[in-house]
């Protein structure tokens, strides 16, 4: 082999590793970016109290989180939110059309329609953070999905995660999609609620976690057909 062929094969092979790393490292920034904000419960029972968790994964971009505005669906009248120490929170409520009697016989004539988290330290864009919520689930809202839509508001710019599928609507084509979760019938058993709550963990790391690894795959693999390609091209050059 010539010097000639040997310094061509060199940079070939340079050149296609430099490309594959570019390549993993963009699809698996990518994959980062599109991790949603999401909501959990402890229980999807219809009627059942429960602790909800709002997840907020990155900033937007790359500025730091300073509030998070959690809309509070129709359904839910009473909401206690829990202490976050880098936050002030605040219950902004509205007047009901129609009063309603409460569990203790007291009449309700408002509702908290929204839960404010401002951050006294903002969080960074490459931290997450969590934010939970106190409640009791609709009594009637079995098989349907209670949407939290969240504002996330950055030291420059935000995020409005508002987005609700219209029916039939496949939510991951929607870029901000309001966080939900779907309610079950009363009385399901825990095993059913425990898979449940498994399978949409599973999901939720596919977008985000795991589907880097994914889109990192993708880039290995196209990375190769560079190689091979190279690699017929300098066969042919020799010939």
């Amino acid at each position: 082999m010539s010097h000639t062929t040997s310094s061509r094969k060199r940079t070939l092979i340079t050149a296609s590793a430099a490309s594959l790393g570019a390549l993993a490292l963009t699809f698996a920034g990518a994959a980062a970016a599109q991790a949603h904000v999401g909501v959990s419960t402890n229980t999807s029972e219809a009627g059942a109290y429960a602790i909800a968790t709002v997840s907020v994964p990155h900033g937007c971009d790359a500025s730091p989180t300073t509030q998070i505005s959690i809309k509070i669906p129709e359904g839910i009248d009473a909401v206690t939110p829990t202490r976050n120490a880098f936050y002030s929170v605040e219950k902004v409520t509205e007047t009901l059309d129609t009063p309603i009697t409460d569990g203790h016989g007291n009449e309700v004539t408002e509702r908290v329609a929204e839960i404010v988290y401002t951050a006294t330290t903002p969080l960074p864009a490459d931290q997450r953070d969590s934010f939970e919520l106190s409640l009791q689930l609709p009594e009637n809202a079995a098989g349907s999905t209670l949407f939290f839509p969240t504002v996330q508001t950055c030291e420059e710019g935000e995020a409005a995660w508002v987005q609700i599928p219209a029916e039939g609507q496949d939510e991951h084509e929607l870029e901000l999609p309001a966080p939900g979760v779907e309610i079950t019938e009363a009385g399901a058993s825990s095993h059913d609620t425990e898979e449940a709550e498994t399978a949409e963990a599973a999901e939720q790391n596919n977008e985000g976690a795991g589907g880097q690894s994914a889109l990192a795959i993708t880039g290995v693999t196209l990375g190769a057909l560079g190689l091979i390609t190279g690699a017929f091209a300098l066969l042919r050059n020799r010939k």
